[in-house]
């Protein structure tokens, strides 16, 4: 604020004219600002000041007030100063004010003052003093400037004369916003309100002119009131110009700046810092935007290009592009650099083919690249020149890329995180442009650190919601798209971009009988203890499940797990067993919200009524299962209350939206499932993960289905070959024959040979897969165990487990069953039902 901008003359308002000037002129003045702080110290004294009253800014700042300022009523009037002389009173502008510093000023105030110094010379002052309100320190503004150069400029003449005494009737100081103490925001933008004299228009044009030109302006009038300041001539513009053209040649060359050009010299490096300061700040706002990894280094490449440099290549650590992480210490020759970004203001194509984005390559030990990753520091090459250009060129097989960089300054700074190098930049600047120097090697750096901050955030967001992602799918089962007698389709939507990992699941876990369980479950809460909750919950749901126990039981054993757990954590779970033979739905419910059927005969859909239960954990309440009857076609629809709960809004909304838009036809059970989503996932105020299981109910035609009933007589095991066979032939599967009646005939072995009073039940189902099971009412399972040459037994098991797809064996109420699947050949079914009769 201590000097303005230079501006062109108006025309008709030359310089040098002895008549008074009817009209104000425009040009600049010199202001002096101080600043006093709430003990009376003076705390800031600007160049102005330290030309206008010849005092040291050393010198003058922690001093009292009253010892070198002129305020009239404010300070006293009269105070020695030392060596400077001593204020005296100036008859004229500005009225005796009863206020004084001990804080009950609180309205502008102005006046005259002539500083008298050794040599009888005086210098005549023009203050103005503004109280300063607010929490800091600082309580009074004091603006200064010579009369008598204002004066001299305006009337050309000597300032006592009449026509100096008339043009400054009335004076009126504006500053701007970028004003260098504090409080000067607050000043600025009260500015109308402290203006003596003036209208609200007035000031506001006045405001709008301080911050248009962005410097100080005073307002002299005769008539109008019009904001200009006194012109200093083309003449004095012209040196002022020079002089400062000169102290820019002697910095850029490095060179001791003559004495008579340190204040131009101040000026420019002031202006210098503050452009950069204000390009870091620009770039800070401009990266960050995002904590997507790629935009960020893509955001960090173009902030800089073309403004700081003419080229700006990327690279980081490979396994940070990858998302893995790497090993501690100093990067040496064999880390792998990826290129990641590139830009430049070359020709478009010019650096596509000769350095493309993507590559990783390795840096030797002697070039500066290594210097810098290694280091952490910049590395700064005033000029590539052909001998380096060489060198780095031969890091490029293949590819000569010394037309790109030879004669360029090179600038490397390192992308550093927690002292940690993640990469670096390499900046290049153009030959006809300005090389870098040090004052841009320390702009680079911090520019670095703050975009090496952004990228590492970015880094850890990316690598945490990469292991939340892992571990979300490793807790979320891959269930195959068709099942015995049904297709599954699934979803699963977090409740947060934030928060991917939580305690909603689903499963689907295949049964004897080709029978298929279908579970959904939410534990209450969110996070990895919830994660970790609904993990061991759903492991136990299949344990519970491969056992075939009942619907009821199950969820009243997975109640008393929960208690053995802990009792911090509710869950809701609903299960159901699918018969695809019996043609029926067996559920339960432990306070989970209900499953919608959706009828294929008419299209309809409605809520299962199920006794609700209440949820696993609470303990102690019994479960209540129901069948209900299905038909070929019909779908099932399961979820958690993510997906229609809503906060403000009744549930009922959500199950009703639900079931009319599962009941929206559908090209296939994943368009299905996206229906339902976009009715009902994409409303405001979801909060919740949302799981999604959809179930089409093929069933299994009854002409696919073979049983026989055995009687506990060796002799029954040929004739249940002799079925089986015949069977098969019937089915148009003869290959299957001879491998299927040597396992039936293990299996039927062990159960006529363990049987106790009931009869043995062997039955054939043809869905998916070719199964075979046969029940018997023995409790104990068979197991796999080891035959020696000599043993007449043990065998059989592992005949059935060598030739079958699969097999298995389960406890019933009534005894158990051994079962094995064998592979059908392409075509010979289609989920689960024959063609033709889907």
């Amino acid at each position: 604020m201590d000097q303005g901008t230079e501006r062109d003359v108006p025309p008709g308002r030359g310089t040098g004219s002895g008549a008074v000037r009817s009209g104000p002129v425009t040009g600049r003045v010199p202001l002096a600002v101080v600043v006093v702080d709430r003990e009376g110290s003076v705390s800031h004294w600007s160049r102005g000041a330290r030309r206008l009253f010849a005092l040291p800014k050393e010198e003058a700042i922690g001093r009292p007030a009253p010892d070198l300022l002129p305020v009239s009523g404010v300070l006293p009037e009269t105070g020695d100063i030392g060596d400077h002389g001593s204020w005296t009173p100036h008859d004229g502008l500005g009225p005796d004010l009863e206020s004084s510093l001990g804080g009950r000023l609180s309205y502008p105030a102005a006046g005259r003052a002539r500083l008298t110094v050794a040599g009888d010379d005086r210098v005549d002052v023009l203050w103005w003093a503004y109280p300063l309100v607010g929490p800091g320190p600082e309580r009074l503004l004091f603006l200064a400037a010579d009369a008598e150069a204002l004066g001299r400029d305006h009337a050309g003449g000597d300032p006592d004369e009449e026509a100096g005494a008339a043009i400054v009737e009335r004076i009126a100081p504006g500053f701007a916003l970028h004003t260098d103490f504090p409080g000067a925001d607050e000043l600025a933008r009260r500015l109308p309100e402290i203006l003596p004299s003036m209208s609200v228009g007035e000031s506001a044009r006045i405001v709008a002119q301080v911050l248009e030109l962005g410097y100080p302006v005073l307002e002299f009038s005769q008539n109008d009131r019009v904001p200009v300041t006194p012109d200093w001539g083309v003449a004095r513009r012209a040196e002022r110009r020079a002089r400062r053209e000169r102290a820019a040649r002697a910095l850029a060359a490095g060179e001791p700046v003559p004495d008579d050009l340190r204040d131009e010299a101040e000026d420019l490096e002031y202006a210098a810092v503050r452009e950069r300061l204000e390009f870091l700040n620009e770039v800070s706002g401009r990266i960050g935007t995002s904590l997507d990894l790629s935009r960020t280094i893509v955001e960090a490449s173009k902030a800089v290009v073309p403004r700081f440099t003419d080229v700006a290549g990327t690279y980081l650590r490979e396994q940070i592009v990858a998302g893995e992480g790497f090993p501690d210490g100093v990067p040496d020759t064999t880390t792998m650099w990826h290129r990641v970004a590139l830009e430049h203001t070359d020709e478009p194509g010019r650096w596509d083919d000769v350095v493309p984005v993507g590559e990783a390559m390795p840096f030797p030990a002697h070039t500066p690249f290594f210097q810098c990753m290694t280091s952490g520091e910049p590395v700064l090459v005033p000029r590539i020149t052909e001998e380096m250009g060489h060198a780095i060129a031969s890091q490029f097989e293949k590819r000569d890329i010394r037309p790109l960089i030879t004669g360029r300054s090179m600038l490397l700074v390192p992308l550093k995180a927690r002292n940690v190098v993640l990469g670096f930049m390499i900046l290049l600047r153009h030959p006809e442009r300005p090389v870098f120097n040090d004052m841009d090697r320390v702009t680079g750096a911090e520019l670095a650190a703050r975009a090496g901050l952004v990228l590492d955030n970015a880094r850890m967001y990316t690598y945490q919601e990469n292991v939340a992602e892992t571990l979300q799918d490793s807790m979320l089962p891959h269930i195959p798209a068709r099942m015995a007698g049904c297709d599954i389709a699934t979803r699963y939507l977090p409740g947060t971009l934030l928060g991917r990992v939580g305690g909603d699941w689903f499963d689907a876990v295949k049964l004897p009988g080709a029978r298929t369980a279908l579970v959904v479950g939410d534990v209450m809460g969110h996070g990895l203890n919830s994660a970790a909750m609904m993990g061991q919950l759903r492991t136990a749901v299949q344990t519970m499940a491969g056992l075939d126990l009942p619907p009821a039981q199950l969820l009243r054993n997975l109640d008393d797990l929960a208690q053995r757990l802990g009792d911090s954590y509710l869950a809701t779970c609903l299960y159901a067993v699918y018969d695809p033979v019996a043609g029926e739905l067996h559920l339960a419910n432990a306070g989970h919200i209900p499953p919608v059927l959706v009828r294929a005969a008419d299209g309809s859909s409605e809520l299962i009524d199920l006794p609700t239960g209440a949820p696993i954990g609470v303990s102690g309440v019994p479960f209540e299962a129901v069948r209900v009857p299905v038909a070929p076609g019909d779908r099932l629809v399961m979820c958690t209350d993510g997906l229609v709960e809503v906060r403000g809004e009744d549930i009922g909304i959500g199950l009703a939206t639900l079931c009319e838009s599962a009941a929206h036809p559908a090209a296939s059970m994943d368009d299905a499932c996206d229906t339902i989503i976009r009715a009902l996932g994409t409303r405001g105020g979801r909060k919740d993960d949302v799981a999604l299981l959809m179930a089409r109910l093929a069933g299994i035609d009854d002409d696919a289905v073979a049983a026989w009933r055995l009687a506990r007589d060796p002799a029954e095991v040929g004739r249940a070959r002799a079925a089986v066979r015949e069977q098969l032939h019937d089915w148009g599967l003869p290959h299957l024959a001879d491998t299927a009646e040597l396992l039936v005939s293990e299996v039927v072995t062990n159960a006529v040979r363990h049987a106790r009073a009931r009869p043995v039940d062997l039955r054939l189902v043809r869905a998916d897969t070719l199964l075979c099971e046969v029940d018997d009412d023995d409790h104990d399972l068979p197991a796999l165990r080891g035959a020696g040459p000599d043993d007449e037994t043990g065998r059989g098991l592992r005949v059935v487990s060598t030739l079958a797809r699969e097999w298995g064996a389960s406890r019933g109420r009534t005894g158990k069953t051994v079962w094995f699947e064998l592979t059908l050949p392409r075509g010979a079914a289609e989920g689960g039902r024959f063609p033709g009769r889907r």
